[in-house]
């Protein structure tokens, strides 16, 4: 679907308005829809109606098929509540199906029951469903009975399933208008919030936008305006956990159960491509380059051509960030000012601060997140379970809804009050690292050294440990216990970035934290991650260790989580650029080719044409034959005795005498 995060939406509109086109678009993308007709044949000597019913069917791709259900309007619920969780649905509309329903031929009827019924099936369908009726509440009353009870029965029927659908849309000339964003379940303390806009924008008109805006920027700066460089904020459009049935993925082969999406350890997930990695990294041996070649970086070459699938991998022309704001309580959060997270977000929702700055010089759209605030750890759980899966699910929509905007790489960031403590926590509990060993040093606004709130944050972590040493040690334990709200969310950022073979840039100890707990869950996802430079953070140092990640850069930069990898990001394009486009060094054949072309030409192979020297022509022009210089002393091409001068001026060729010694070959070269 085209826009992301709802099983079920109803598409309003008036006639000729366009709702029948846009409810279409959102289901665009997916492989198979089932399209369910509703309306009746119809008078067959009506042929403006019979043209109407043609349009329609013209606009439907050959893989989709068609259900009628103007036989019995009662079985368009039975469709609905028998869809599966992995079909995608298509209804239109709910004007025709209101028809056939008052249609004296299906009376006695009750039509509120049936009404009702739709609209509970609609609730619980685990499919993806846009059903489109017409709104037409805002004409005059009917002046005929029927008419006033169809307008009646529609809208009865629309106010239910609007209230069934977790999102609704009236489309006014072409124009849609959200009316109903999903909302949060369940709310209380540790939920995972709605979005921030209540009114989404479908995706092709947020970077419509956001296009326009930068070009606009662009020509009011003469081609670059240091002030009008804002990057594409977005805000997520998937929600944290939709209403009715819970989402599942329809492009995996997953365990998927009445619940939805099932996230557990041993999952098999997609691994990248095991021979275009190493072919990309031996082609680079080939290219004509002056130098050694790329250094370190040849791995993200490997990297690149390993997550593409191709050995000339392209530069990562799409990026999303990903800024995961959630608080930890506690003393985690010892030495952070009150509201200093709260306000990096915000700053980053405006297009401000180093983050977006750094987008903005990118080209990236950046994306807040927000994720539960977590519990104090050394006294309590950070979530509980059912906190956990859905934060989990979450992170893997947020993967899942970024692969099928076109973004090609994700950079992860995180900004939040402790953090580093919770990572460091998670590290312990997953690699055995010492908590002082993992915590960073606390560093004021000031620039000071704060070594109290660095002793409270440690006595934090080893408090939650001692808390915790009975508990398992298996993923979803650890996230509940310690990681808290971002860590999960980053670890099904993960998880659902390896399912949609989407590579992840990693930077800072929450990412590498997920990182660490994905490994239970799914030991294919660090094969998706890259670490440009581990900023010198202790935590991130000890996790790429033991993940394997090996950090491309050592610059120590300290911008804040996921600042340091867009610092980085102009490099490793340049460098995939470099090996995309550089041919390969000509060989020794080649190289003679290019001589003996040069020769024909009349150059003296280096291009810049005769040298003008005319000495050397052969005897049909009167000139001295050719004679090729000897060397002054011995070596492989004189047979001279060592001591002795070979004669000036003679060749094999001008049959001069040879010293005593072996034949020269048939062609005319001597023996060494």
């Amino acid at each position: 679907m085209s826009v992301d995060g709802w099983n079920t939406v109803l598409v309003l509109g008036g006639i000729r308005s366009g709702k029948s086109e846009f409810a279409e678009s959102l289901v665009a993308e997916a492989p198979t829809v089932r399209y369910v007709a509703t309306s009746a044949a119809g008078d067959p000597t009506d042929a403006e109606w019979a043209a109407r019913l043609e349009a329609h069917r013209a606009r439907r791709p050959g893989s989709w098929t068609t259900e009628e259900t103007a036989d019995d309007p009662r079985r368009l619920a039975d469709v609905v509540a028998s869809a599966g969780p992995n079909e995608t649905l298509l209804v239109d509309d709910l004007g025709g199906w209101v028809t056939v329903l008052l249609d004296p031929a299906h009376q006695p009827a009750d039509d509120t029951a049936t009404i009702a019924e739709l609209a509970d099936a609609v609730r619980a369908c685990p499919a993806r469903l846009v059903l489109v009726s017409p709104e037409v509440g805002l004409s005059l009353v009917p002046t005929t009975p029927l008419g006033r009870a169809f307008v009646d029965a529609l809208g009865a029927a629309n106010r239910a399933v609007a209230d069934a659908c977790d999102a609704v849309v009236l489309v006014v000339a072409g124009q849609a208008c959200w009316l109903k964003a999903p909302a949060a379940p369940g709310g209380g303390a540790g939920a995972v919030p709605a979005p921030q806009a209540a009114v989404p924008a479908p995706a092709a008109a947020t970077a419509a936008q956001g296009a326009a805006a930068q070009a606009t920027a662009t020509a009011a700066g003469g081609g670059h305006d240091d002030r009008a460089a804002l990057p594409q904020v977005l805000t997520p459009t998937t929600a944290p956990e939709p209403a009715g049935a819970p989402w599942a993925a329809p492009t995996m082969a997953l365990p998927v159960v009445a619940t939805g999406l099932v996230i557990q350890p041993g999952m098999e997930l997609p691994m990248p491509d095991e021979y275009t990695g190493p072919q990309a990294v031996e082609r680079l041996a080939t290219l004509d380059v002056p130098g050694a070649g790329l250094g370190v970086l040849e791995r993200v070459v490997g990297f690149a051509a390993a997550t593409q699938g191709t050995p000339t991998p392209k530069p990562w022309d799409s990026v999303r960030v990903l800024l995961l704001h959630g608080d930890h309580a506690g003393g985690a959060a010892a030495g952070t000012p009150p509201g200093e997270s709260a306000r990096r977000a915000a700053q980053a929702r405006a297009g401000q601060g180093v983050l977006a700055r750094l987008a903005a010089e990118n080209g990236a759209s950046l994306q807040v997140v927000e994720t539960p605030a977590s519990e104090p750890i050394e006294r309590l759980p950070a979530l509980d379970h059912e906190q956990v899966e859905q934060a989990l699910r979450y992170g893997w929509r947020l993967a899942e809804e970024a692969a099928e905007a076109g973004v090609r790489l994700l950079v992860l960031a995180a900004c939040g009050a402790g953090t580093d403590a919770a990572a460091a926590a998670v590290l312990a509990a997953t690699a055995g690292a010492e908590p002082p060993a993992v915590l960073g040093r606390v560093v004021t606004a000031g620039g000071e050294i704060d070594d109290a709130a660095w002793m409270r944050r440690c006595a934090a972590v080893r408090d939650a440990l001692h808390r915790t040493r009975r508990s398992p040690r298996d993923a979803k334990d650890v996230l509940a216990e310690l990681g808290g709200g971002d860590i999960a969310v980053a670890t099904g950022v993960l998880l659902g970035a390896t399912a949609r073979r989407l590579p992840v840039l990693l930077d800072g100890p929450v990412g590498l934290a997920a990182g660490m707990v994905s490994r239970d869950l799914a030991g294919q996802a660090r094969h998706w991650c890259l670490l440009a430079d581990h900023g010198g953070h202790p935590a991130a140092r000890l996790a790429a260790d033991v993940l394997g990640l090996d950090p491309l850069l050592d610059l120590r930069l300290d911008l804040g989580e996921g600042a340091n990898a867009l610092t980085a990001l102009p490099l490793l394009r340049s460098v995939l650029s470099l090996a995309a486009a550089l041919p390969a060094r000509p060989g020794p054949d080649d190289a003679a080719t290019v001589a003996d072309e040069a020769a024909a030409a009349g150059t003296d192979g280096d291009g810049a044409g005769d040298d003008g020297d005319d000495r050397g022509t052969d005897g049909d022009d009167g000139g001295a034959e050719f004679v090729e210089p000897e060397p002054a002393g011995p070596g492989p091409a004189t047979t001279a005795p060592t001591g002795t001068t070979a004669p000036t001026g003679t060749t094999a060729s001008a049959g001069a005498a040879e010293p005593a010694g072996p034949e020269p070959d048939p062609a005319g070269r001597r023996a060494d």
